[in-house]
């Protein structure tokens, strides 16, 4: 099974229904699930495994086959072998219109806030997936909260990123369900210069985004970097960053304007804070004010 799994996994080009079809005619995919939860301590059996689930699950075959062992994924979300968390994760990102997701969700959140970093990411895009359809999104919003952990709060974060990225509609639930209270939270906390800074980083793909200036000029994130710009006791790379989202943001805000022309004065923040009005002038809001 092992050879097998693994030449399966290695073959370069795209598997076909067909192809898949053949590989589970001699290992049935009981057979690989069972062997993958009976040997998983061992590392090149469950790497080769778990790429060779991957690839099958991959194909509209595959795809197809998932729901029946929605009792694998919900045991995978919550396994100790993070190559088998990552597979469950991608798994779920197959089944978006499945009502078995209802159930499958909170796990899902938990491999996005303790998983390693593949996990996370795998766990990102699964719900980034998931709120394209509209049971997704009700899913979604009432299960998502902070947490402790700082890890966890800026992964929760860029989450919000990508699903602000979505659509308009999308951004419009963002915002209702209150997710940009937790940008307001970690900007308004500057004990942590590292979480502020992280905060401050994905706040800037935010306002990149394209609904970002609509919908962050109604929170109170702009008063918000606007203290933290005029707080000379932070530290320059705050304020500085904070300079440039305000920068996106600020073409018709006369009061972050005016903080940020203060800052020309600072030789460290010069060079920032003219590129920030630089792109205040790109606009022609910005360019009257």
């Amino acid at each position: 099974l092992t050879n097998a799994a693994s030449e399966f996994a290695s073959y370069p080009g795209v598997h076909s229904d067909a192809s898949v079809k053949e590989f589970l005619g001699r290992f049935p995919l009981p057979t690989i699930l069972s062997a993958l939860q009976s040997e998983a301590h061992v590392p090149e059996f469950e790497t080769a495994l778990v790429s060779c689930l991957e690839r099958i699950f991959r194909t509209k075959y595959g795809t197809s086959l998932i729901p029946q062992y929605m009792s694998f994924v919900r045991v995978g979300l919550q396994a100790n072998s993070q190559m088998v968390r990552c597979l469950a994760c991608k798994a779920v990102s197959y089944l978006l219109e499945n009502v078995l997701l209802v159930i499958i969700y909170p796990l899902l959140v938990n491999c996005l806030l303790d998983g390693n970093e593949p996990v996370a990411a795998a766990s990102m895009d699964a719900i980034q997936n998931l709120s394209r359809s509209p049971k997704g999104i009700s899913i979604i919003f009432p299960n998502l909260a902070t947490h402790c952990s700082s890890v966890a709060r800026i992964r929760v974060l860029a989450l919000i990123v990508k699903l602000f990225s979505v659509s308009r509609s999308l951004a419009t639930v963002v915002c209702k369900s209150n997710l940009l209270g937790l940008f307001e939270a970690e900007v308004n906390n500057t004990n942590d210069m590292l979480m502020t800074l992280s905060a401050l980083e994905l706040l800037y793909e935010l306002a990149e985004s394209p609904h970002g200036t609509e919908f962050l000029l109604r929170s109170t994130l702009l008063q918000l970097l606007t203290n933290v710009i005029g707080n000379t006791s932070l530290d320059p790379t705050l304020r500085s960053r904070a300079i440039m989202i305000s920068g996106r943001l600020l073409s018709s805000v006369k009061t972050g304007l005016l903080t940020i022309s203060r800052r020309l004065q600072d030789t460290d923040e010069c060079e920032t804070a003219f590129e920030a009005l630089g792109q205040i002038g790109d606009s022609i809001q910005g360019a009257v004010l």
